[in-house]
């Protein structure tokens, strides 16, 4: 018997090959694809508000011939729940891990700074295209990322799993595969237009699993996002990066979600829609 089609799609800078302990531990029930690096395909170039990643998961859930789970990291959770929002057809469900909808007045405020020509001073793309992203070899590069404690608190091998992933040869030794421009420009054009998604009852099932200790969650609020997920809300204690973190809790958790969401598709395909769907 085939196992259920589940899409991961990454969180901003990080190629899913660095997700490797959670999509690993996801394959031994899940047949698991991947977004490998959103916006650097050049069909798909970064633009205002996300709309051609969005296209870059609906071109790819269309090859598949069959809706998929569709799970998702910050910004790939995001734009997993667009992509189902506009293409309901290619979608079981969405489990978005730490993907806050940014709504309500904080978008308005979002939406005013980009006007202003605020975007890259108000986001971390400023930070994103000075990081240092260059090393003379991979044994420097983890000794750079494990001096910082957001590194440290990682899982055992997680580390290893996105340098594996998340290096390319250069020159001097070793760069980051994910391009700095790409990944500022995407801090700078976080959508200010969720708040469409919320105008109606949501077309599939999505949940939402949230850090304890996620600073990114505090700064978006959990308005939005409770107003989309209704009750399909859990919490994980660890930071924004707790895939990473706690990959096996992690795996655990959006099992659980998918299963709650799998069964109110199918009551509400029977015509027993629950309060959650208001």
């Amino acid at each position: 018997m085939s196992k259920p089609l589940l899409h991961f799609t990454h969180g901003n800078s990080y190629p899913s090959g660095s997700y490797g302990r959670l999509l690993d531990d996801l394959r031994r029930d899940f047949d698991v694809r991947t977004t490998d690096m959103l916006g650097h395909d050049p069909r798909f170039p970064v633009r205002d508000n996300w709309h051609t990643l969005i296209d870059e998961l609906i071109a790819q859930l269309e090859g598949y011939g069959q809706p998929a789970i569709l799970v998702g990291h910050s910004l790939g959770g995001a734009v997993s729940m667009l992509a189902a929002h506009r293409r309901p057809d290619l979608v079981r469900c969405v489990v978005m891990l730490d993907s806050p909808v940014v709504a309500g007045w904080r978008a308005w405020v979002w939406r005013f700074a980009k006007m202003l020509g605020l975007r890259m001073r108000l986001s971390p793309g400023n930070v994103a295209r000075r990081r240092r992203n260059v090393w003379p070899s991979r044994a420097a590069a983890f000794e750079h990322f494990m001096a910082k404690p957001v590194f440290r608190a990682w899982a055992p091998g997680a580390l290893d799993d996105y340098l594996e992933h998340g290096l390319v040869a250069h020159a001097e030794g070793v760069q980051l595969r994910f391009d700095r421009d790409v990944e500022a420009a995407i801090y700078s054009t976080l959508p200010h237009d969720m708040d469409r998604v919320l105008r109606a009852p949501f077309p599939v099932p999505v949940g939402f699993i949230a850090g304890t200790d996620s600073t990114e969650l505090r700064q978006a609020g959990l308005d939005g996002t409770r107003r989309l997920v209704g009750g399909n809300l859990v919490t994980i204690e660890g930071t924004h990066l707790y895939p990473m973190e706690k990959p096996a809790l992690t795996a655990a958790l959006t099992r659980e979600m998918i299963a709650r969401l799998l069964a109110q598709a199918e009551e509400k395909k029977a015509g027993r829609p629950k309060a959650l769907f208001a």
